[in-house]
């Protein structure tokens, strides 16, 4: 008998849920007392007031000699004064008490001793260089609010003015429960249709980000019991639970019937993409959260709702990120059903910020990795068209961005080398890199939305690479072609070649599967080059129209016997143990507008592809050439 399906109970818009949700009267975290020394990065449960002044006593602000000011009175060049040692003037260290009945100090570069006197050529006023009581701080006034989140200087003044105990909000405590058949612990090596679980890591660094103590359960299985006692159990010894996963429609997804029966489900499913399936839950008075088992669709759901209700908890406001105005460098569609969240890679091209949008499955957690930013896609709103202006949360800090070059076009992987060389020999400094194949790196720089662009395509009719596209395309835009390597490209099979794939011909065969790169990809166009060559309809290609965006992810699909074969370089053949069959030598350069080539971050980046560390790791990835590398193979005009 097969298991019912769920489906979501509602598809609430989100300015609703998070009202529903975070207005409830959760109340604060208890208070505990701890000494100020343990005390930064809490939050405070009180106002708290000063015990001492400081400083306690009169204290000389420079090293020199403690006065009466009215004995000074009358001093000047032509007039100057000559004052004891000892009855009208005493030798005083930056910070010594002042002597009983001085009230003015004389800097020592103003002295001039003579024998047991001192000459003075000005008079000072009173209290001049003097620190009097409670210069700082004044016994009984209020240090710090109540609600204040305690920083290295607060803790300073804490002490300062005689508090060596503070009172603190409790860090809210926070169960982390994952759940599923298929998840295994880290360091264990999956086998096929088991997961590695590592939300509850990311859950758990977020909850310690956000000022929580966090607390990861043990994996439960998919069994309605399991669940409703781990979370029962967890609801008596935390603030607030985390259900990772059986939160959606599939037949094991229990998570909304055990809350339900143990408390009351507020809402089952949230207007917002990716992040939709969110569940939000009271459980003996505690606030419960269903979250997405997909990394993406979980962060997105921990932002909205875990995040505020955090803070809210500790008696603070939610922190908002700093948000940039940018250009969005291509359509996207959306759907009107909710909110989308997309992740974007951010530059300052010119004297524009450029927003690309990154992949946006719910799964992909590098998408998290890469991103820059985030744009959100109001629900109602079908979507973004290329050039629009939109509003960009950064999750970096600006001046890294400003200092990001931004390569659009064609995917390799030494440019993955290159930037993190970039990174390590200038911290703060970034390549960003858009695959969005050769043509697509070409307008981008016509768009403006690139410093540079990776290409590497084959002219036909003259058998040159780039430079005919360049001027067919570009021609209005001056530009500098700096050649980054010559590479193998060729056919990549399984170990061993169980298909006996040895020419271009073998793929029209009927038992081969093959996986391509997307439309307008440098390599899609030698594959088109070579069938035209052997008379080959690209429907003759079973796979032909099957789309991957990276040499690597063409591989990995003959790996995991999805295709039999694709055309792609050496070098990741080589990375994912598959057998490779060579078909050309081709040149990958880096297409560079002259206005941008000589920025400093873009010297910097030049400077490293001609170095002998970058083109020795190069050379170790296999399959690449770099006699080359780092030369001007065209300038045009």
């Amino acid at each position: 008998m097969l298991e019912r399906r769920r489906r979501y109970l509602d598809n609430t818009p989100v300015a609703e849920a998070r009202k529903l949700f975070l207005d409830r009267r959760w109340g604060l975290t208890e208070e505990e007392i701890l000494p100020v020394t343990e005390a930064v990065g809490r939050v405070t449960a009180k106002a708290v007031f000063a015990e001492l002044s400081s400083p306690h006593f009169h204290a000389a602000a420079m090293d020199g000699v403690a006065v009466r000011a009215v004995d000074t009175e009358g001093a000047s060049e032509s007039f100057p004064k000559r004052l004891l040692l000892g009855e009208q003037a005493f030798p005083v260290d930056t910070g010594n008490v002042l002597p009983a009945g001085c009230d003015a100090v004389i800097m020592a570069e103003d002295i001039f001793e003579q024998g047991e006197t001192i000459e003075i050529v000005a008079a000072v006023a009173p209290w001049q260089h003097v620190r009097p009581i409670g210069e700082d701080i004044v016994a009984t006034e209020m240090l710090l609010p109540s609600g204040h989140r305690l920083g290295a200087v607060d803790a300073g003044a804490l002490l300062a003015g005689g508090q060596s105990n503070v009172a603190v909000r409790q860090k809210p405590k926070v169960t982390i429960i994952p759940t599923g058949n298929e998840l295994i612990a880290a360091g264990k090596k999956p086998n096929p249709g088991q997961i590695i679980e590592y939300n509850s890591l990311i859950f758990f660094a977020l909850v310690e980000e956000w000022g929580g103590e966090a607390r990861r359960h043990e994996i439960v299985r998919d069994d309605f019991e399991l669940l409703k006692e781990a979370v029962s159990n967890a609801t008596r010894t935390s603030d607030l639970v985390l259900v990772n996963a059986g939160s959606s429609a599939g037949r094991r997804d229990y998570t909304a019937d055990v809350l339900a029966q143990l408390g009351e489900v507020l809402i089952h499913g949230v207007a917002v993409r990716p992040g939709k399936p969110v569940i939000l839950a009271v459980v003996a008075g505690k606030p419960v959260i269903g979250v997405p088992g997909y990394p993406v669709s979980a962060v997105v759901s921990l932002e909205l709702f875990l995040k505020p209700l955090l803070y809210a908890l500790q008696g603070q406001q939610e922190p908002k990120r700093t948000v940039l105005q940018a250009s969005f460098s291509r359509q996207v569609a959306s759907s009107l059903s909710a909110e989308e969240w997309l992740r974007v890679k951010v530059g300052c091209v010119g004297e524009r910020f450029v927003a690309t949008p990154l992949a946006r499955g719910a799964g992909v957690v590098t998408s998290l990795v890469k991103a820059d930013g985030i744009v959100r896609v109001a629900q109602q709103k079908e979507g973004l068209v290329a050039g629009e202006t939109v509003s960009v949360e950064l999750l970096r800090p600006l001046q890294n961005i400003e200092q990001t070059i931004v390569c659009s076009g064609s995917h390799d992987l030494t440019l993955d080398i290159l930037g993190d060389l970039l990174s390590r020999h200038y911290p703060g400094f970034s390549l960003s890199s858009a695959h969005v194949g050769s043509t697509g790196g070409i307008m981008a720089l016509r768009r403006g939305e690139a410093h540079l662009a990776g290409i590497h395509l084959l002219h036909e009719e003259t058998g040159e690479y780039n430079i005919p596209f360049l001027r067919q395309f570009l021609s209005d835009i001056p530009l500098v072609l700096v050649t980054l390597v010559e590479r193998e490209q060729g056919l990549m099979v399984r170990r061993g070649n169980p298909r006996g794939i040895s020419r271009i011909a073998d793929l029209a065969r009927g038992d081969i599967t093959f996986v391509n790169r997307q439309r307008g990809a440098g390599t899609r166009m030698l594959l088109d080059a070579c069938l035209r060559k052997e008379g080959i309809l690209p429907e003759a290609i079973n796979g032909y129209h099957r789309e991957e965006y990276t040499h690597l992810a063409v591989a990995a699909a003959v790996l995991a016997g999805s295709a039999d074969v694709a055309l792609g370089v050496f070098a990741a053949a080589q990375a994912l143990g598959l057998d490779f069959i060579p078909l050309a030598k081709e040149r990958y350069d880096l297409a560079v507008p002259a206005k941008f080539f000589a920025e400093d971050k873009l010297q910097k980046l030049l400077g490293l592809i001609r170095s002998d560390q970058y083109k020795l790791a190069v050379k170790e990835l296999g399959g690449y050439h770099t006699e080359m590398t780092g030369e001007i193979a065209w300038q045009g005009e």
